[in-house]
Parts: C-alpha cells; structure tokens; sequence
C-alpha cells in the first residue's frame, strides 16, 4: 500500500529521533512507535474499506437499479389550501380519464389494449365520491380514519385527490355498510415522489372485512401491491376466515412502470371470489377468498412503508356499485340491460378505456347470435345545459357503436343509436349518487 509507506516514512524518523533519549523513556517511546504505525494501517484499510464498498455498491446499483443514474423526473407538484377555486366541481357528466390521455394520441390505442379487459363494473351505485363538495385541506366527510389524511389538488390531473398517510393500523374507512354479495370498488391511484430509494415495503392494501370498525375482522380478503422501484415486490393477497389464515401468497409481478404513473384499480367481488385487476390487467381471481354465507360489512384502504417527506400516495374517483354479474345472460334473457359502467372523458365522446368489459361482453352476444340487432341509448344526468346533454348522449351512444364496429368487427347494420340526454333519470339528481344513475348507456334487443 503506497498510501501506508508514505506514513511509515514520515513517523519512523521521528520515533528514531525520540530513541535518543534515556534509556527509561526508549521504551515508551518504542511502544509509541508501534501503537502509531497500527493506527496508520488502520486508517489505510479503512480508507480501502470505504473505496471498495462505495464501488460495489455502484456495481450493485447498475444491477439492481438500471439506469438510477438518469436525471431524475421532475416531482409533480402538490398544493393544498387555497390554490383551486373550491367553488368549482367537474361537470357531472363528465367523467375524468383515469389515464389522462386525449383521443387524439392514444385514446384508440388505449382502447385496443383494454379490448380483452373483462372487469364488469356493478350496474347500482351505492357509494360515489370524488370529493368534489369537499374542501382543500379537509379529511373528506363521508369517511372515517384512526389516522389523518387531506385533500388536495396535484397539477397534472383534475379533481381533487385524499392524500393517504402510512401506519401499521392506519385504515380509511369510506361510509359504506351491509355490502350485497356481489359488488365493484373502481377508484384512481396517483402516486408522486416515488425513486429507487422507495421502499420495498411500501404498500396500498384494500381490504374487504366483516366489519368496517378499525378492529382486525375475524372474515376477511386482503390484496395489497408494491409501489417499491428497485426491485419488483408484486401484489399479495391474504385473507381471515373464522380468525385463522387460510391464504398468504405474493403473486409476482412487475408493476413499477405501473404504478410510477396515475392508474386505474377494479375490484369485482362475487361472493367468495375476489379479482382485481391495475389498468387492463387481472392480478389476482381467487375463487374462495372470501367466507360463505358472511356478510361483509365494510371496505378499508391501508397503507405501509412509504416516506411522508417525499412520497404520496393519492386516491379519488372512488365508487362501489352493486352487481358485476354477467351482462350476457342478462341481455339474452331480458332482451335489454342498463349500465352506468361504460364512461367517458371530460366533456366529450372518447370512451375511457377501463369501459370495454362491458362492450367485450355486448360483442360476444352478439358473436353468439347473430341475429341479434341492438339499439345504443346514452343517457346524462342534469348538470349543463339541456341541448348539448341532449346531443353529447347521442354521440356517446355513437362512440360505442364505433368501438363495436371498429375493435370487434361488429356489422354497423347490427346497431342503431339514440340520445335521451337527461330527459329519462332513473335517480336523484341533486346528489352524487343519483347522477351516477342518470349516467348511463342501455343496451335493447330490436
């Protein structure tokens, strides 16, 4: 080591120096010396240590975090206060795209992806909320929580967002009882502030339990899923059956680049069985996951392992509908079916991509008979103005009979269209659910 010979160099003639002195203090001196050149070693080899870890350390880096040494992208940046105008709320019938995207670039892309997406959303709201009476700063009034959390507004997406905050028994608990059997939960996800630093227990947990106290329910599914970015920690799913686990599993998954941007989570619950499913993908179907003959009470949003100094963990455009079950049979039996499941973007026809389980499931009746002939009727709720709702119903209805059209093949002969704008509610239109009634495209065998 050149280093440590270069320190010998400079202490030895100093001790030999020293040497000269009686005989009494030689001694000491010797042990000086000694004690001197140890601690010069020690110095070196700590000084190697260092070099040689910062260096494996690189290596592993370039491993296990391809491409940490690019310019990291800008954070978005989060407001709360007084920074949005709380008097302004989006237009009911103006559904915001959860993949903030515009038509023009790739909203058909998007929609050719989702082509073989078959998440069924529940055809009656019971609970809807976008916090869009709420505001900024506020926990939102129709939850609960034993922990704390705001709303607030983010720049690069509309409408206002509950910042979640991680604890190991924090639960949000929306105002929601007695679940039926079978039901949806949709809601958005934009996460911020997320590196390769984030932790590889950092988790989003949405649990279905016989309770919606913040007690452990003795009957209950779990799927939690990673927003971890330097390795891929998948999605796990548990559940509590008569207080004992049954299931424990980490179903492996690649799902950084995912959650890296704002993203849309479907649950579809059918008495036992459990699926979700992050944007077009199903991660998780498990038959029995759920007890039988248990009425699930309540749902709760967890979260785990993120840094509140630089993370944030936002959700929004919540809504739980009861139903999900098969379209299909529904329309072949009853020669006509109703659903608010098919959305669209912010005031106009673009269908949002999460939409085509729907249409996947009107294609395949008609696959199957193809006799069948259809009318598309679109519906709005009564926010605007009366004549544009009028005209937008009847270009969405279009919009799905391009899509069936266009994705699936399906003869325009087949399929006629007709808006009814807001002149036929089936629910309140002075509330959030009810215009989530109103907001709906039927389906009529002609």
């Amino acid at each position: 080591m050149k280093t440590l010979g270069h320190l010998l160099k400079l202490i030895l003639p100093v001790v030999c120096i020293l040497f000269t002195c009686q005989t009494s203090d030689a001694q000491i001196l010797r042990k000086l010396g000694k004690v001197a050149e140890r601690a010069a070693e020690r110095t070196v080899e700590r000084r190697v240590e260092k070099e040689t870890s910062e260096k494996t350390d690189q290596a592993l880096d370039s491993i296990l975090e391809p491409g940490s040494g690019k310019k990291k992208q800008k954070r978005p940046s989060q407001q709360s206060g007084n920074t949005t105008n709380e008097d302004e709320s989006p237009h009911s019938n103006e559904e915001i795209n959860p993949n903030t995207q515009t038509s023009s670039e790739s909203g058909p892309q998007s929609i050719k992806v989702y082509s073989k997406f078959d998440f069924v959303p529940g055809d009656k709201p019971i609970f809807v909320d976008d916090f869009s009476d709420e505001f900024i700063g506020d926990f939102p009034s129709k939850w609960n929580t034993n922990g704390s959390g705001e709303l607030v507004t983010i720049e690069e997406h509309p409408n206002k967002w509950l910042k979640l905050l991680p604890g190991h028994n924090t639960a949000y608990i929306p105002d929601l009882t007695n679940l039926p059997d079978e039901f949806t939960l949709e809601f958005d996800v934009v996460a911020t502030g997320l590196d390769n630093k984030t932790s590889s227990q950092s988790y989003l947990g949405i649990v279905v339990s016989d309770n919606n106290t913040f007690k452990k329910g003795a009957n209950l599914g779990r799927v939690e899923y990673s927003f971890c970015q330097f390795i891929d920690r998948g999605v796990v799913v548990e559940n509590n059956i008569s207080s004992k686990r049954v299931i424990r599993n980490e179903v492996g998954a690649d799902i950084r680049n995912v959650v890296n941007q704002k993203h849309h989570v479907s649950v579809a619950v059918n008495k036992e069985r459990f699926r979700l499913w992050i944007n077009e993908n199903k991660f998780i179907d498990v038959p029995r996951l759920l007890p039988t003959n248990v009425q699930m009470q309540g749902i709760k949003f967890t979260l785990r392992g993120t840094d509140t100094e630089k993370e944030s963990i936002l959700i929004g455009n919540i809504k739980v509908a009861k139903g999900g079950v098969d379209l299909r049979r529904q329309l072949l039996a009853d020669g006509k079916i109703s659903t608010n499941g098919i959305l669209f973007d912010s005031g106009s026809d673009n269908i949002q991509p999460q939409s085509m389980g729907i249409i996947r499931q009107i294609y395949q009746v008609l696959q199957q008979d193809e006799a069948i002939q259809l009318k598309i009727v679109g519906h709005t709720d009564a926010d605007g103005d009366d004549t544009k709702n009028m005209k937008l119903s009847q270009n969405r209805a279009e919009a799905v009979k391009n899509a069936l059209v266009s994705i699936y093949n399906v003869s325009s002969e087949r399929l006629s269209t007709n808006g009814k704008g807001e002149t036929e509610p089936v629910g309140d239109n002075s509330s959030a659910d009810g215009k989530a009634q109103n907001r709906r495209v039927e389906f009529i065998k002609v």
